[in-house]
Order: structure tokens, then sequence, then C-alpha cells
């Protein structure tokens, strides 16, 4: 034990590391990896928000008709809110903060998760318990692989549109 005291202790978040490559969907991209800036940690804090608009709205903030067009609006277009379905203040300003255009700006760009973490919209989760919560609600089990009464496998059924895959679910 006492020769890995003297390891260095590794720090995960924040970087200041860069990069200049990406892999990812277009709708999901943060406007510094489109402009080629070169791009750090904030781009993941980008993309949580892209994810949690997504998440409570169905579709996600920049989407255009073409994947030029949805570039050029992450790029040009400032960020909205559908009336419907009514979304809290805590959870539109959590958004808003990681959808900000600057990266330096970003929420989570400084602090990381704990800054995240600290936002009113997750107020009253005690985060070191995360993993023994019990959720709110849990779906119904449903084994894909095994046949139903029928003798019909209850895999799911999909099939490629285009570049995007549809599944039917019932």
């Amino acid at each position: 034990i006492a020769r890995f005291k003297s390891l260095p202790q590794l720090v995960a978040e924040p970087t200041d590391a860069r990069s200049n490559s990406f892999v990812g969907t277009h709708e999901y991209l943060a406007p510094e990896i489109i402009k080629g800036e070169g791009h750090g940690a904030a781009v993941d804090w980008w993309t949580f928000g892209i994810f949690l608009y997504e998440l409570l709205y169905g579709k996600t903030p920049f989407k255009g008709a073409t994947n030029e067009e949805t570039i050029a609006n992450v790029v040009l277009q400032s960020l909205k809110f559908p009336d419907n379905p009514n979304v809290s203040f805590q959870a539109k300003d959590l958004i808003r903060g990681l959808l900000v255009k600057e990266p330096e700006n970003r929420l989570g760009t400084e602090k990381g998760a704990a800054e995240i973490k600290r936002h009113a919209f997750f107020e009253g989760l005690n985060w070191a318990l995360i993993r023994c919560a019990i959720p709110p609600e849990l779906p119904d089990f449903y084994d894909y692989g095994v046949p139903n009464h029928e003798g019909k496998s209850n895999y799911l059924d999909c099939k490629a549109v285009g570049e995007h895959l549809e599944f039917e679910l019932f």
C-alpha cells in the first residue's frame, strides 16, 4: 500500500485539454466543434443540455430540415423553449446554462459536475445515495426474447428509414 501513496492524484475534471477532432450527431454538436475552434470538456455539458431538452420536449432545440441547416442553427439561432409541454423554471434555467454558446461561460465549465449538481433543478436530490434511490416510476418488465403464447417472438421489429431506424414497440 505504501508504494501507491506516492502516485499523483488523478483529477478527471475540469480539464484544460483541448481537441480538434470529434464524433457526433449534428443535433448534439457544440458550437465550438462546428466552428473548428478546438474544444474541451465543455462540449459534454452542451450535449447534456441538448439531451435534457430532448427528454423534456421530445425534440432537439436546433434541428433543421437538413444537417447543414441544423449546424447553422446551432451556431446562429438563439435557444427557444416551446410553450408546451409546461416545463419548470428550474429545468429551463439548467438547460439555458448548459446551452450557452460560449464554452467559457457554459454551466459546468468551471467546476465540472459539482457545478451542475448544485443547480436548483437538483435541489433535494441526495447525490451520495442516488444509486440507492427508488425511481418514481418503474416500467413494466418486458422479456424481448421469449416467444409469447401465440408463438411469436417479442423481439422489437425495426426497419431502416433513410439514415434512421424505426422501431415497432407494440
